[in-house]
């Protein structure tokens, strides 16, 4: 799992930072692409990396502020011309689906492709049998989701050992025991896949919130979560602007991952009042309370491996 920001911004984009939009890169666990929010001009900063928009499978939308959702139709648009014909799927508030719709038919935005919009509200708003998404309604001065994205548990590694005293041969069979089915050898044995694997590995669980003040939903969403990103508009000095306008400070977020007890906080969403300098006292305030923490930039890639995150290269 990769996380990559394309738009680490808030209210307006910045020559620093775009609008609101990032991508839960699925692709090896054969998901595809998940965009979260769509600020003006998400496809402009696709560009500049290696994602494919036709490979997006699913956009979240957390509201329906301009800075969430003004880039949309564009890159829906763009989609089918890119090649996409496989079947997208938008979850977002209400009134989500009377903008775009009404914005495609006015535009006479031609798609090739089949788009099925979800308004959603509280709950398990999607499920199959690798992921779980979970939203939450948050504390901002409009109706705004936060999400959680559970990995189901995955199948125990091959016991190398085991699987040649059964004499299991190479192949397809191999992959079946992994995935938990029960094979048929030719010679009519058969192979149990309890028997010859380990205990199922615990899936990893990274929760992307909208823009919100301090609450307990955000504390909610996030217990335990592997990643946890939050918005960070002002540093703590400004925050009492942050209560007025339904925002979080850099020491709300760090608040938020502490009591939930997460293992990576990725704060986003940064006020283009501060500088590249002022970052530095943003995280220097945040690690204050919780030290995993990343400041993300647009463009700023997050790997998951190993039970822990990895910053990688900014293209």
């Amino acid at each position: 799992m990769e996380l990559q920001f394309l738009g680490t911004g808030a209210g307006m984009p910045s020559k620093m930072r775009n609008t609101s939009s990032a991508v839960l890169n699925l692709s090896a666990e054969g998901e595809g692409l998940w965009l979260f929010d769509c600020g003006e001009a998400t496809q402009h900063q696709i560009l500049h990396t290696t994602l494919k928009p036709r490979k997006i499978a699913k956009v979240f939308i957390t509201h329906l502020h301009g800075d969430h959702i003004f880039g949309l139709p564009g890159l829906i648009g763009s989609r089918s011309f890119l090649g996409g014909n496989e079947t997208l799927d938008i979850y977002g508030p209400t009134g989500i689906e009377e903008w775009l719709t009404t914005t495609l038919r006015i535009t006479k935005t031609h798609l090739n492709y089949n788009l099925h919009i979800h308004e959603i509200g509280e709950g398990t708003i999607f499920e199959d049998d690798h992921f779980r998404v979970i939203a939450k309604s948050l504390r901002h001065v409009i109706p705004c989701l936060g999400f959680r994205i559970e990995q189901k548990p995955l199948p125990g590694k091959l016991l190398i050992d085991k699987v040649k005293a059964a004499k299991v041969p190479n192949g397809p069979l191999l992959k079946t025991l992994k995935d938990g089915e029960d094979v048929e050898l030719p010679d009519g044995r058969i192979v149990r896949s309890k028997e010859v694997t380990g205990a199922p590995q615990e899936g990893f669980t990274v929760t992307i919130l909208g823009d919100t003040s301090y609450c307990a939903e955000a504390v909610e969403l996030a217990l335990g979560a592997d990643i946890l990103v939050h918005e960070a508009t002002f540093d703590i000095e400004t925050g009492n602007l942050a209560k007025e306008y339904g925002h979080s400070t850099i020491g709300d977020a760090a608040r938020v991952a502490k009591e939930a007890g997460v293992k990576a906080l990725i704060a986003n969403h940064i006020s283009a009042r501060f500088m590249p300098s002022d970052v530095v006292k943003l995280k220097e305030q945040g690690e204050a309370i919780f030290p995993a923490l990343h400041i993300a930039e647009d463009f700023a890639r997050f790997e998951w491996k190993d039970g822990g995150v990895i910053r990688k290269e900014e293209l």
